[in-house]
């Protein structure tokens, strides 16, 4: 019997420890395989706390991504400090209801909405979107990528976005002012000259910011820099009309001439036929380029002589009219219907592509097509008009690339050039302010391309732009503690 509960002792023994021994092994498998990252912890949150938000989760990945190289260096005191947390999250989120009367009598109501995202620079700083497709999501990726570009200029100012989904199209005067001051009687609590400075968007011209900013003086008896946009007889900037549009091509001339490229010369494509468009058309062929192509929300234009500025200056900011107008009074021109031809201006073989629209117009289909016909740039003129796809296609395929959030700051930047002349009570000329705007363009391009060296990604502007962008901003958050 001794024998045999000796024989049975060691091999139980025996079972018990190589189950033992195999245990902490598979345990220790599976923790590593579900071992997440920092960035990809951050990215999961944003998307679970923000649904039916895609253009805000497509704008937070870019810049996640970008930023890996940087966070993952001293990955443990970001996350131990929240930073990515923090800088995902709006510091505050405004919505409200804006009712106003139209001519017929009847009360309408549309949504008002603010996103204060940063203000660790400056005030919060950017524009009032008016337009039907207007939701808390695009507001918000509008005021995240903000934060970014704001930085980018190296001026003392914060992300911010605004805006409603009110579509001052085929409105009155009456009625657009009755909107806007309804819309700024409760929007007015949150804002001021040293808090948060709103500005100009689509569908907020000069004739919405003088109603906001009449209602605004009215209510806090106050005259501050308190919008931007202004007309010039009240506090506005010269050259704020043109400076979006004029920043992308002098972003983009400077962005050429590292890469040995000059621009004169060049065909280019442009989309859309509003405020930046036209001026970087305008600019791009005083630069010496030909711009080919226009486009609005129902067509475009194929123009080989090269699009006629004065034209389509008559034709959009004096009749507010459809590019048909532009193509009966142009001879040379071909006028193309989105909807029936199925057709975009990027079908066009060009050198450089300018995107100037809304976010998301130019996807992957576009991309390839753009790359078929031997385009060398493209550079963002609106906000995030490139799908994540398409520029992984265009830099997998040696195109250089301009990210909107870089090339397209010049609006923003001119914009808090008015600020200071508000502040300073003074009025400088055209080509002062043009000269400070190309200057600050050919810094955010330096700024850039620097980045993008020192983190090992030369060439790389999408990355190059985010970590510039973000390095100032975490510095100050940092420096401010956790609030």
């Amino acid at each position: 019997m001794a024998t045999k509960k000796a024989a049975t002792k060691p091999a139980a023994k025996k079972t018990t420890k190589t189950a033992a021994t195999k245990a902490p092994a598979t345990k220790k498998t599976a923790v590593k395989t579900a071992k997440k990252t920092y960035v990809d912890e951050v990215y999961e949150r944003v998307v679970a706390q923000n649904p039916a938000q895609p253009e805000f989760h497509q704008a937070v990945k870019e810049v996640l991504e970008s930023l890996r190289v940087v966070i993952e260096a001293d990955e443990e005191k970001f996350r131990r400090d929240g930073l990515l947390e923090r800088l995902t999250t709006p510091e505050r989120q405004l919505l409200f209801r804006v009712p106003w009367v139209d001519d017929k009598g009847q009360v309408q109501v549309n949504n008002g909405y603010r996103v204060q995202f940063n203000s660790a620079i400056g005030p919060y700083k950017g524009g009032l979107r008016l337009h039907p497709s207007v939701n808390l999501g695009i507001i918000k990726f509008l005021g995240f990528e903000q934060i970014f570009k704001n930085s980018l200029t190296g001026l003392p100012i914060g992300g911010g976005k605004g805006g409603s989904d009110f579509d001052p199209k085929g409105k009155s005067d009456r009625e657009v002012m009755a909107f806007c001051q309804s819309f700024i009687t409760e929007l007015y609590k949150y804002i001021g000259a040293d808090t948060d400075v709103p500005a100009g968007d689509i569908g907020t011209g000069a004739r919405e910011i003088g109603f906001m900013y009449g209602q605004y003086k009215r209510i806090r008896n106050v005259y501050e820099g308190v919008l931007t946009g202004k007309g010039l007889s009240y506090g506005g900037s010269l050259a704020r009309t043109e400076a979006t549009g004029y920043g992308l091509l002098y972003f983009t001339e400077e962005m050429l001439k590292t890469n040995g490229i000059a621009l004169a010369g060049k065909t280019c494509a442009v989309s859309g036929s509003g405020n930046v468009a036209i001026y970087a058309i305008q600019k791009a062929e005083q630069l010496g380029a030909k711009v080919v192509t226009c486009s609005d929300s129902t067509g475009w234009i194929y123009d080989p002589e090269g699009i006629d500025v004065a034209l389509l200056k008559e034709v959009k900011e004096v009749k507010r009219a459809r590019l048909t107008e532009y193509a009966a009074a142009r001879p040379s021109a071909q006028y193309h219907d989105k909807k029936t031809e199925g057709t975009n201006q990027w079908e066009i073989k060009v050198d450089v592509a300018l995107p100037c629209a809304t976010q998301n117009e130019l996807n992957l289909d576009d991309a390839k097509k753009l790359v078929a016909n031997g385009v060398i740039a493209v550079a963002e003129g609106a906000n995030m008009p490139t799908t994540l796809e398409a520029t992984k296609y265009f830099q997998d395929n040696g195109i250089i690339f301009a990210p909107g959030k870089a090339s397209n700051a010049g609006g923003v930047a001119t914009s808090a050039l008015e600020m200071s002349q508000n502040s300073e009570r003074l009025s400088w000329t055209f080509e002062e302010v043009d000269a400070k705007l190309k200057n600050i363009m050919v810094n955010i391009f330096h700024n850039a391309d620097e980045a993008a060296k020192k983190y090992a990604k030369p060439g790389d502007y999408v990355a190059g732009a985010n970590i510039a962008g973000f390095l100032k901003v975490v510095d100050a958050m940092q420096a401010q503690g956790i609030v």
